[in-house]
């Protein structure tokens, strides 16, 4: 069996979580990694044992590279990804894919010209839980669905922000709340309710010395008819696990912090809840586990070999953007938005 190269563009904390999954998988070389910053060459050799690179066009003349995960901060995505997709390698990009619809929108059309997969990283639809609830939602055993609600009350204390130069920025980061920390769950929100048609949002910067929103909340019309609510924040001390409601004419489910909590559907056995303790991004975003993370590199790594579109392709990851975006739109203009 041939090896996939891999190679990760930028060398923030994310990335432990790239090279301990990729480490564990089979037919798989971790290539090297590249960071813009120079000075943080030798630093980053001597933390992962690779090799390491300040420039993209260096980087990217590697031939045995065929897979590049793109970790640099999301409103510089764009700018890896079109070099990516340039040299001919395939993609998979961290959340969110872009900040803005319109930077999505061209990523797709320029990976399409140049015949590489484009994929974005949202594991946590991975997990066993979630697939278990996208399994009844799907099959129709809540029947009509009438309402799905989520929840991102999280917290980020001062430091997480003032020792960044780019979370919180809506330039670098796209917002704060949502984008940041709200877009998995919205994501798995949507993926189970289907698209939305419409929001009415306010989102404000309460505590955070920051450019995007510490707290907002959203109220979505999805095209199916149902309704619900979406609430975000990370001034919300000290954290609560990330929370997901889907109601149906025919019961509901409730998941908290990836785990199904409630299962009551009329007729419907209920199956056993997991009791183990699953990492929740709450209160600290390291305290996640690489295990989902893994499932997404080992699906591209296939999509690459079978020649097909990943979990997650580049249209499926520009949904939840684009109704953050929406939400973000709504609140400055203090209407209604139509998606």
């Amino acid at each position: 069996m041939s090896y996939i190269g891999v190679g990760i563009i930028g060398t923030g904390s994310i990335v432990h979580t790239y090279v301990k999954s990729l480490s564990e998988m089979d037919g798989v070389r971790i290539v090297g990694l590249c960071t813009k910053s120079a000075d943080r060459v030798e630093q980053v050799k001597a933390e992962f044992g690779l090799p390491v690179y300040s420039s993209y066009n260096s980087f990217l003349s590697l031939p045995e590279i065929d897979l590049v995960c793109v970790c640099n901060e999301s409103g510089k995505h764009s700018e890896a990804i079109k070099a990516v997709a340039m040299a001919h390698k395939h993609v998979l990009s961290e959340k969110p894919l872009e900040v803005t619809t319109e930077k999505i929108d061209g990523l797709i059309a320029l990976c399409d010209k140049q015949k590489v997969l484009l994929g974005c990283v949202l594991q946590n639809r991975c997990s066993t839980d979630y697939r278990k609830v996208e399994k009844a939602v799907k099959s129709g055993k809540l029947g009509k669905l009438l309402m799905g609600n989520a929840s991102i009350n999280w917290y980020r204390s001062e430091a997480y922000y003032a020792n960044s130069n780019w979370r919180g920025t809506i330039k670098l980061d796209g917002g704060a709340a949502f984008i940041n920390q709200g877009i998995h769950t919205v994501d798995l929100l949507m993926n189970l309710i289907g698209p939305a048609v419409s929001v009415f949002a306010n989102v404000q910067t309460r505590v955070h010395k920051i450019e995007g929103e510490d707290v907002g909340a959203a109220l979505v019309n999805y095209k199916n008819g149902a309704i619900g609510t979406i609430t975000a924040g990370t001034a919300l001390f000290p954290g609560y696990p990330e929370r997901v409601e889907v109601y149906g004419e025919k019961g509901s489910i409730i998941m908290e912090g990836g785990k199904i909590t409630s299962w009551n559907i009329k007729g419907d056995k209920a199956p056993k809840l997991n009791t183990e303790s699953i990492g929740s991004g709450a209160a600290d975003p390291t305290a996640i586990g690489h295990q989902n993370h893994k499932i997404v590199l080992q699906d591209m790594v296939d999509a690459i070999r079978e020649n097909r579109k990943p979990m997650v392709s580049g249209a499926e990851a520009r949904k939840s953007v684009a109704l953050i975006n929406a939400i973000y739109k709504s609140s400055r203009n203090k209407k209604q938005v139509q998606l």
